[in-house]
């Protein structure tokens, strides 16, 4: 079963959009793979404390995409194949960089100050064998 034990809501964007984010985010890195059990909209609506209709809702996308199959009154499940991770995969990796990219800009973060900083996060990461997505305390500071 998909596990949300390292899910944690953010205070700026639609709740909705967060647990998709999620769960492709699971899925590009392969934590998340095909035929995995997802958790009921009930159970998930009560562990994250947010209202079930926004647990659906994101269901429902999931479900348009292909990712989520759902048949009434059963389990639902991930329905992933190799080019559906792949797709999953870009799709993301384009989202978090272009992000990242226009937040450096408006800051006005030079491309080779960017681009340094990348590459220390990636050796700090490389080092510890943890990512950048650390928080300050996990960091020591």
């Amino acid at each position: 079963m998909i596990s949300f034990e390292r899910f944690v809501l953010e205070d700026s964007g639609p709740v909705y959009l967060q647990i998709m984010r999620y769960i492709r985010q699971g899925i590009a890195a392969g934590v998340i793979g095909d035929r995995e059990e997802v958790p009921s909209r009930r159970a998930l609506s009560t562990l994250l404390g947010v209202n079930p209709n926004t647990i659906q809702k994101a269901y429902h996308m999931l479900e348009e995409e292909g990712i989520i199959q759902s048949r009434s009154g059963a389990k639902s499940y991930t329905c992933v194949d190799a080019g559906t991770i792949e797709r999953i995969r870009r799709e993301q990796l384009r989202s978090e960089t272009c992000a990242w990219v226009k937040a450096m800009k408006r800051m006005g973060v030079s491309r080779e100050e960017a681009c340094a900083l990348a590459e220390e996060f990636w050796k700090a990461g490389e080092a510890d064998g943890q990512g950048p997505e650390r928080s300050e305390a996990e960091r020591g500071r």
